[in-house]
Formats: structure tokens, C-alpha cells, sequence
């Protein structure tokens, strides 16, 4: 199963404070928009996303169509199919994927220690 690229999106108290932190550990933006308290941040093959005030805990984070430099796949399993799998695998999906959709969409599954995992498709 392939689930595309992988970073871990971290719920902060103050975005400027943490983007000044993880700059120091050699991280640099790649994408977000910091007036709306989010940032994707980069360092060679680690990704983490900064989220002020949009989540409650942690989330480890799959993006299918995308690599790690959120470039555009030529080939990638759509999200409803890698749903549609993880179902038949007897997982629980907490927020599901519209399956009759094209195109964007994501869902949610938490793992046995209640760490959520979003897989979140953009294109």
C-alpha cells in the first residue's frame, strides 16, 4: 500500500515561535501560510506541518499524488481506493472519503494507541 508522502502535523501554541524553533533545527517553510496560523516545513527528507488552533493532539499525516517535496506523482492509488482497502483490512475509518468523489478528499483512522492518522489527497 502506498500512502504517499508522510509528515507529521503538529498542533502548536504560537506558530512564530515554533517556525523560530524548528528554523534553528534546520528546517525552512515549503509551503502554508502563516497569517492563517499553518506552515509546512522541510529538512531534506523530514517534513513536519505546524497548525496553530486547528487540531487538538498530533497527527501523523500521508498525502497520496504527492512526494516529499509535494511535487505531483505521475501514478498514485487514489485515496477512495486506499480507503476501500483499509476497510476490507477491517480497519476503522473515522471520517471517510466520499467515495462517489473525484479529485481532493481525505479520511481519518487512529491506530490502536488513539494517534491519529489523516491521509489527505489534494489533486
Amino acid at each position: 500500500m502506498k500512502l504517499g508522502a508522510f509528515s507529521v502535523s503538529l498542533t502548536v501554541k504560537d506558530i512564530h515561535i515554533s517556525k523560530a524553533f524548528y528554523e534553528k533545527l534546520g528546517f525552512q517553510v515549503l509551503g502554508g501560510n502563516i497569517d492563517q496560523n499553518w506552515l509546512i516545513m522541510k529538512n531534506e527528507n523530514c517534513i513536519i506541518g505546524l497548525f496553530q488552533e486547528m487540531f487538538e493532539k498530533n497527527i501523523l499525516t500521508f498525502n497520496p499524488g504527492w512526494d516529499q517535496n509535494a511535487e505531483n506523482l505521475e501514478s498514485f492509488t487514489d485515496i477512495r481506493d486506499l480507503q476501500k482497502q483499509l476497510k476490507e483490512k477491517g480497519v476503522n475509518i473515522l471520517s471517510e472519503a466520499d467515495e462517489s468523489s473525484e479529485g481532493p478528499a481525505h479520511f481519518t483512522i487512529e491506530d490502536p494507541d488513539g494517534n491519529q492518522i489523516l491521509v489527505d489527497q489534494h489533486r
